[in-house]
């Protein structure tokens, strides 16, 4: 993430922040004097938000700490170790929404639980979560985006999810009022679904950034196809790249015309650094070796 960019991460997880600390203390109250398990459960959803939204400030805090003797290529990982933090604590909600929700189902149609229905202020206040949260989707997937932080793109996942989630309670709420009490649960079960998947959409894209996972194929095709205008550069050999969080460092080795002094080969190698780290974005650093080639042509 660019240092001009943290600046604008860091005020969005505090809105995300200070939007679901609100929402959790309204939804949780009124979810319970309101008579709603869906909102109650949507309250506690936010609850949680609360709980990785601290530790996600505090990974990306972390995560711009500067390059270090044992971390020479920053500490940008932590991004990704933050949207596997995410990840986790939404499969967990997902999991309890779930089971809340089946238990509440059964006592109905067992006949264990009088319930007639939930209050019209419920409804009012899972509307407006609603809107909320879809206003905070969009600002922070744009965020998101634009500094390709991982963590910051699973919180807007995450809002995505509430989206559901709020859409889901107020739907149980409208027919709860309406005569069908158990509809209520029901919606906020089937939402679990929808969260459960986010959450593990999460975990394979974060776990893929913790693996070293790289577009292979794309990104050697792109570099060739770059370093193809370089004077001088008779083959590329081979490129390798490594992640750091949401950047790259590249590892290529390049062959030059078996006459050229060292200088020259060297000032070769420097123009195809400089022109890797010009052209892609998602480029740290990259690092060239050459050798000389008495065959031009071949492996280019």
């Amino acid at each position: 993430m660019s240092p001009a960019s943290r600046p604008s991460a860091t005020r969005i997880v505090n809105a995300g922040l200070s939007a679901n600390a609100i929402l959790a203390a309204v939804k949780t109250t009124v979810g319970i004097l309101g008579h709603s398990p869906a909102l109650l459960a949507d309250g506690i959803n936010s609850t949680s938000d609360v709980a990785y939204y601290v530790v996600v400030k505090i990974f990306l805090h972390l995560a711009h700490k500067p390059p270090d003797r044992e971390h020479p290529y920053g500490h940008s990982q932590l991004e990704s170790i933050a949207a596997l933090v995410v990840g986790s604590f939404i499969i967990t909600t997902a999991i309890a929404l779930f089971w809340n929700a089946v238990n509440k189902v059964h006592d109905f149609f067992a006949g264990g639980l009088n319930y007639g229905g939930p209050e019209l202020s419920a409804f009012w206040v899972a509307v407006a979560t609603v809107l909320v949260k879809i206003v905070l989707t969009v600002l922070t997937r744009r965020v998101g985006q634009r500094s390709g932080n991982a963590a910051v793109l699973a919180l807007a996942q995450d809002h995505r999810n509430d989206v559901l989630s709020a859409f889901g309670a107020a739907l149980g709420i409208f027919f709860g009022q309406r005569g069908y009490p158990w509809a209520d649960p029901l919606v906020s079960g089937l939402v679990a679904f929808c969260v459960l998947a986010t959450g593990i959409q999460i975990l394979r894209e974060s776990s893929a950034d913790l693996m070293d996972t790289v577009p292979g194929q794309t990104l050697e095709r792109q570099t060739r196809e770059i370093l193809r205008a370089i004077p001088g550069l008779q083959e590329v050999e081979e490129v390798h790249a490594h992640r750091f969080g949401p950047y790259f460092v590249l590892n290529v080795t390049i062959g030059v015309e078996a006459t050229l002094t060292v200088a020259q080969g060297d000032s070769i190698a420097s123009q195809v650094e400089q022109a890797l780290c010009r052209e892609l974005d998602f480029v740290l650093r990259v690092y060239v070796h050459y050798h000389p080639v008495r065959n031009p042509g071949r492996g280019s």
